[in-house]
């Protein structure tokens, strides 16, 4: 009988999480974190019409880019695009929607979704009219503020270095990244770990993010991109 606290998974039953017109949550900056498994196994299922909320859109071939590079994304929320030339196409003709949030803010929405926040108040973007269109603005002292909304996906997915059966994880250095607060911000969390160890194996004090925010974690491959930094 399984134990209850084991949710590991195989791929096929992660995907029944994954739908036409959803809204997905990544971990990783420029595909560093990013899932690699998960991400091959949207493209294969054919999921169409995607909001991606992450850092950035990756590159074409690596990361989440694969999945704009295929047009599966109809919007995009993210700090930049600049290594995507494709995502820059996209939105320069209209077939992909961009909201661009500054890195900072875009973590703390990410955040505040997690914690059960409605937003969070700023003063940054308050004297920009692109960042600050059509939000709500408020003064706090002397200081034009703006409020931005928190930021929930559907599904929410990352990539580990080591998880246990109960999805307490632990990343591999910069891996790191956005991983823990997006981990928080899914109705759904599916994690996609390269090491996968008994419940009880890892220290207490080396979990980063703990299992409670985690649903599913599914065995990696590996990563099956070639690095733009490894290419000649």
């Amino acid at each position: 009988m399984k134990k209850p606290y084991n949710k590991v998974v195989s791929m096929e039953e992660a995907m029944e999480h994954f739908f036409d017109g959803m809204t997905i949550m990544f971990g990783g900056f420029g595909g560093v974190g990013s899932p690699p498994g998960l991400i091959t196994s949207i493209l294969e299922k054919g999921i169409k019409n995607i909001t991606l909320i992450g850092n950035d859109t990756g590159f074409p071939d690596i990361g989440i880019g694969q999945l704009i590079k295929n047009k599966r994304v109809k919007k995009v929320i993210a700090s930049h695009i600049g290594s995507n030339p494709i995502a820059g196409e996209l939105m320069s003709n209209g077939q992909m929607e961009v909201e661009f949030s500054p890195q900072g803010i875009l973590a703390e929405r990410m955040r505040a979704g997690g914690v059960g926040l409605e937003g969070i108040v700023t003063e940054i973007g308050a004297d920009n009219e692109y960042l600050s269109e059509g939000k709500e603005t408020i003064t706090i002292g002397q200081k034009k503020c703006v409020i931005e909304t928190a930021l929930n996906a559907q599904v929410s997915i990352l990539y580990a270095k080591k998880a246990d059966e109960f999805g307490n994880l632990i990343y591999d250095k910069s891996a790191r990244n956005t991983n823990p607060i997006v981990a928080m911000a899914g109705e759904w969390t599916i994690v996609e770990a390269e090491e996968i160890v008994p419940f009880g194996s890892i220290c207490a004090e080396e979990i980063i993010t703990p299992g409670v925010f985690v649903d599913m974690v599914v065995p990696s491959k590996g990563v099956n991109w070639t690095w733009a930094w490894e290419k000649k």
